[in-house]
This record gives C-alpha cells, sequence and structure tokens, in this order.
C-alpha cells in the first residue's frame, strides 16, 4: 500500500515524505502511538518503497522484481522481528545482528520491522542499542512500539521518533469499511465509536463474544413483554452469560452505554432513526429519562466492579435494572 492510500497520519507521512524526497532518511525510527492506528501499515509502506527498484522517485511500482518478491513475503532484504511469547528476546537481536554484518543482497536498503518494541526487556534492549549506535551501512530499523508502555530512553534518543494519533471517527470509519467491507454500516459506525481512533481494533472487537451479547441483550429488551416474571427469568440468564465474559465485560458497558447515548442524541437532535436501525423501534419505547437510567445503572456497575464487588451479582443487579427497572 502506496503512502497515498494511508488514511489519516498526514504528520507522520509528511516527515517521512520529505525524508525520502531529499535523500535524508535516519538509520532508525521509531512509530510511537496507540495500537491499531497505521502505525505497521506505514512501516510496510516505507519498506515497500525502498525495496522497489525502479529508479524514479514516487510510489512503488509493484511489477519490478523488488515489488513482487515484498508482496509474496520472500524479498532476501526485508526483515521482520515480533515477539516470541511476552517480548521480543535477546537471541532475536543476536540473530539480527548477525544478518546486519552482511550487506544487503539486492541494490537498495535492507529493511527491518521490529514490532512491538516495548516489549523487549532491557538486555534485548541493550543489545539492539548498541546496533543504533554504529548501525551498518544500507540498513533501516523501523521499530514500532505502543505508547501505552514506556521504551528505554537510550533506544529513544538513538531514533528520530515518528509520533501516530488516533484517527478522526470519519478516517476510522473510512479504514475499517475498506478492511472490513462485511461489516454493515451500523457494524462499521459502532467500531468506529468503540476503537477510540484506532480501527486496527475492529475486528478483535467485532469478533468478541461481548458484541454479540450486547446484541442479544438489546433484541430481549426490545421485544414484546410477556411479563415480570419472564423479564426476571431472561434478565437472570443474560447476566450469567455477561459473568462469564471476563475481560470483556467492560466492553459491554461501553456497548450498552454507547447505544443509549446515541439513542438520546437522536431523540434530543430530532432526528429519524432508518427503519432498519437496530435502534429504532428503542426510539419509540424509551424516553430520555429512561435511557439516562440505563446510562446511570450502566456507570454504576463498572463501579462497583471496579471495586472488586462479586461478578456475578453486579451483572445480575444491572440486568434486573434493565429489564424490570
Amino acid at each position: 500500500m502506496p503512502f497515498s492510500q494511508i488514511i489519516g497520519q498526514r504528520k507522520a507521512l509528511g516527515l517521512l515524505r520529505r525524508a525520502l524526497n531529499g535523500g535524508r532518511l535516519a538509520h532508525g525510527y521509531l512509530f510511537t502511538g496507540p495500537e491499531g492506528v497505521g502505525k505497521s501499515t506505514t512501516a510496510h509502506a516505507l519498506a515497500a518503497t525502498l525495496l522497489c527498484e525502479r529508479k524514479e522517485s514516487g510510489p512503488p511500482c509493484n511489477q519490478c522484481p523488488g515489488c513482487r518478491k515484498f508482496a509474496a513475503g520472500s524479498h532476501p532484504d526485508f526483515l521482520l522481528l515480533q515477539p516470541e511469547g511476552a517480548g521480543i528476546k535477546i537471541n532475536q537481536i543476536r540473530e539480527l545482528k548477525k544478518a546486519l554484518t552482511f550487506p544487503p543482497f539486492e541494490r537498495g536498503m535492507r529493511t527491518v520491522i521490529i514490532e512491538d518494541a516495548q516489549s523487549m526487556g532491557r538486555e534485548a534492549g541493550n543489545s539492539l542499542l548498541k546496533l543504533l549506535e554504529e548501525p551498518p551501512p544500507d540498513n533501516i530499523l523501523l521499530l514500532i512500539a505502543s505508547d501505552a508502555e514506556p521504551m528505554l530512553e537510550t533506544i529513544v534518543s538513538r531514533c528520530q521518533v515518528i509520533p501516530f494519533a488516533p484517527l478522526t471517527e470519519a478516517e476510522t470509519v473510512q479504514v475499517i469499511r475498506r478492511a472490513h467491507p462485511q461489516f454493515s454500516m451500523d457494524e462499521v459506525r459502532t467500531m468506529a465509536k468503540l476503537t477510540g481512533g484506532c480501527p486496527g481494533r475492529a475486528e478483535s472487537l467485532h469478533s468478541s463474544e461481548a458484541l454479540q451479547l450486547h446484541q442479544d441483550c438489546l433484541r430481549a429488551l426490545l421485544a414484546e413483554s410477556a411479563g415480570e416474571a419472564a423479564a426476571v427469568e431472561q434478565a437472570l440468564a443474560l447476566a450469567g452469560r455477561l459473568a462469564e465474559l471476563k475481560d470483556e465485560l467492560n466492553l459491554f458497558f461501553d456497548l450498552l452505554a454507547l447505544s443509549c447515548k446515541e439513542l438520546m442524541t437522536a431523540l434530543l437532535c430530532g432526528e429519524e432513526l432508518e427503519a432498519g436501525h437496530p435502534l429504532a423501534k428503542a426510539r419509540e419505547r424509551w424516553n430520555l429519562q429512561r435511557l439516562s437510567a440505563m446510562v446511570e445503572a450502566v456507570e454504576s456497575a463498572r463501579s462497583d466492579l471496579a471495586r472488586n464487588c462479586s461478578r456475578a451479582l453486579v451483572c445480575e443487579v444491572l440486568l434486573l435494572e434493565l429489564f424490570c427497572g
């Protein structure tokens, strides 16, 4: 994918374009920012550009031997390091240093991408530091790191740092639609809101049990009432499933609160929802007061969970409030 097709990250792409056009690439870059905002995509786009064999400047041609080998994952001058287990190991860095003692196999620049660079321990980090201090010629190292964990300051100081930021909601929608054409537009919008500008998280969110349970819960809440006893029975059954979510429980809270707030916005602004919209029926059934109470119940459940209250009890109280409140 050429830079021109990457959505968002104008500042990061601008810095890299200027370095490429001016022939002033650094020997080491650190791409840092939240997970899922395009750091790896940009690193691979830069690698494709550097490994293209055509002489004129511009995006990769996708036709030369270098481009075809890179696309096939068989280019000898492209190296990708990923964590083994919990992180990048010292032996991986040692093997990398051995490989870089030899010149690139083909003309141009050898490109090394190190993913999850923040997972390196001190020993591995210090070994990489020596490589960054005395970089062999015709090699470029692209370190990709989440800003959620600190990097060794000595490594940061030896790299040119390229910051990546969350995308706008509109940009996030564009990325998710292109990457996941099988998603409905409603699903795309929901994922765009939930990812917080990090569209790379969309696939894992979409396949989560929390999303399926959220949809089941909404369908049950909006179904025709079969009486109080049936409502209690249904609430407790869903609460049992909810308590089994474990790490995804807060995601369920996010989804439910998001649905309520989206509907509140539609009511306040007088917006009409399409007939097929999953909240169209809710607009007729729930008023602002009820929706506000539902959001409060969700936030109360989130707070109780953070205080280490019984997970099963928290889920039962929340679902009973939603179904019988």
